[in-house]
């Protein structure tokens, strides 16, 4: 692998990590904040905890712009921008609505990252292996949450402001993310969208790869004469592409993973455990997230997309199946915690390492952060919708049928693996769109 290429993917990728630590590391202040401004819990849950996520939606939704405009350098620049000057406001805040701000503006950081980094990546990346180096977004998603808790506990002790410590301790990485931002190039293919074919030749020159240059610059110069420069992703040529855009990234959640994540205390307590073995499992998730993902990276420019999507498909519907057995037949002990650990499992070598990989190859160059915008506003809309209603849904459904609804989904899912997702692996990102286009 082209070590240039190497280096310039992770610091791109870093913003992950900031992505991960910004979602979790509310965790460590929930309570706090709550007793310390006398919030309602409807207050509490919708304004200062549920903030961040709403500014994602807004950030994937609008950060096609700015990926398109400025390009995707100086977008990755403003969202280091963004979780520094977040992390700051909300360490220092005083009031509820001046922390729910601050959090606001992370939460655009989110969005907007999930646009621009897989996006950037995927355009410098030589197609053997493009999905291990986007694949590294998502693994520094799973790093960042990790240490987020981490952080979190080791800070806890500091005094009455430890959770200003918690989300002021955000603006180091923040800082060093936006110092390295600096280092890499623009996009070589944003460049040639942008007419300026002379400085992405350069670029690819750079970069050294064992891809013919010309060649790559044919591929584009053929790519971009087909194009026309008032399409969108919504017109009839590319609405294969939005189908599966918009299947990929709502099976994500249909899953229940983020369900899951955010209430496995509650889940596990619902089964029987006790509230310390409750939150240890929860940590124990953590590490197999981590762990898995990092073998759904190893995996994926070697088996392929479709195949970690087959495997965790299978994952799902066995998991989850054996969860809502678990309840329906009245299973105690670690028969739920381990069941989920499969799902968590199916989850990070499947959908996990596979979603931002996938979304990021499928649209022509000069359309691709629009459809990173509108799978990532998809994702993020049912995220901020599946795990807002699991509460209400326990309560008068049961955990045994709403765990049987998420297996259901799964199956739908393999089937959309099966008959309609294209294998992506070692293909080049404009071969991808012509493809897909005549399908």
């Amino acid at each position: 692998m082209n070590k240039k290429i190497f280096k310039w993917s992770i610091i791109a990728s870093f913003a992950g990590f900031l992505f991960g630590f910004d979602t979790v590391v509310i965790s460590g202040a929930d309570k706090t904040l709550q007793e310390l401004w006398h919030s309602s819990d409807f207050f509490h849950g919708s304004v200062v905890m549920a903030m961040a996520l709403w500014g994602t939606v807004i950030g994937a939704i609008f950060g096609g712009i700015p990926t398109n405009q400025l390009g995707r350098k100086k977008t990755l620049l403003i969202i280091g921008i963004l979780f520094s000057i977040s992390a700051a406001g909300t360490a220092l805040a005083n009031n509820p609505f001046v922390f729910a701000f601050f959090r606001f503006i992370g939460g655009l950081g989110i969005g907007v990252s999930t646009i621009a980094a897989p996006a950037y990546i995927s355009e410098i990346s030589p197609a053997k292996d493009r999905g291990t180096l986007v694949g590294l977004y998502q693994f520094n998603i799973v790093l960042g949450i990790l240490c987020a808790f981490l952080s979190n506990y080791l800070l806890s002790d500091v005094g009455v402001n430890a959770w200003r410590w918690m989300l002021g301790v955000q603006i180091f990485p923040s800082v060093l993310y936006s110092v390295m931002a600096f280092t890499i190039p623009e996009s070589p293919r944003w460049l040639f969208t942008k007419y300026k074919a002379d400085e992405a030749r350069i670029i690819f020159d750079k970069i050294g790869s064992k891809e013919d240059v010309q060649s790559i610059m044919d591929e584009l110069q053929k790519n971009s004469s087909n194009s026309a420069s008032h399409e969108n992703i919504f017109i009839k040529k590319y609405r294969f592409q939005l189908i599966l855009v918009f299947l990929i990234a709502a099976f994500n959640q249909l899953s229940g993973i983020n369900a899951f994540l955010y209430y496995a205390p509650r889940i596990f307590e619902e089964a029987g455990l006790g509230a310390k073995t409750a939150l240890l499992s929860s940590i124990g998730i953590g590490f197999i997230n981590l762990l898995f993902t990092l073998i759904g990276v190893y995996l994926i420019d070697r088996l392929g997309r479709k195949k970690l999507m087959f495997f965790g498909s299978i994952g799902y519907i066995f998991s989850l199946s054996m969860v809502a057995a678990s309840f329906y037949l009245g299973w105690t002990g670690m028969a739920v915690p381990i069941f989920l650990f499969v799902f968590i499992a199916a989850h990070a070598i499947g959908q996990g390492a596979v979603i931002w990989v996938f979304i990021s190859e499928i649209f022509p160059n000069h359309l691709r952060a629009s459809g990173q915008s509108f799978g990532s506003s998809v994702h993020w809309v049912l995220a901020a919708i599946i795990p807002s209603m699991v509460p209400i849904l326990f309560t008068n459904f049961g955990v045994g049928n709403v765990f049987l609804f998420f297996a259901i989904m799964m199956v739908f899912q393999l089937l959309f693996v099966l008959f309609m997702m294209p294998e992506t692996k070692g293909i080049s990102l404009e071969e991808v769109s012509e493809v897909l286009v005549n399908k």
